[in-house]
């Protein structure tokens, strides 16, 4: 059963058990892209990158969510706030913040143009 939202706790395979007819799965896809292609594409990545890159965005999402009920006068627990904020700082150090070239051979690059 895909889910409609994402989920309140981090679980592997999160992303993917989103239901992609809903807009919230089609744009933490297009996170996934956007992030995967700044550290030079999700084919190049090892299984560890691969699984910060989606702690990262569960991480990401949850922090906003937090933001949203501190906005609209809900609960807020700053001290978990200030937790997942230094988590996502540890992932975005260990994964790197600055964009790495996309390694492609000629003939890909070729095949591409033509396209």
């Amino acid at each position: 059963m895909k889910h409609r939202t994402v989920p309140d706790t981090f679980g592997f395979n999160w992303l993917q058990e989103l239901d992609s007819r809903t807009s919230i799965a089609r744009e933490m896809r297009e996170r996934y892209i956007a992030l995967t292609n700044d550290l030079g594409g999700a084919d190049s990545l090892s299984y560890q990158q691969r699984s910060l890159v989606e702690r990262a965005l569960w991480l990401e999402y949850w922090l906003a969510k937090q933001e949203r009920e501190l906005a609209s006068g809900g609960e807020f627990a700053i001290n978990s706030w200030v937790q997942g904020c230094n988590s996502l700082q540890g992932i975005y150090s260990k994964l790197g913040l600055a964009r790495q070239a996309k390694e492609i051979s000629l003939q890909d690059y070729l095949r591409e143009a033509k396209q």
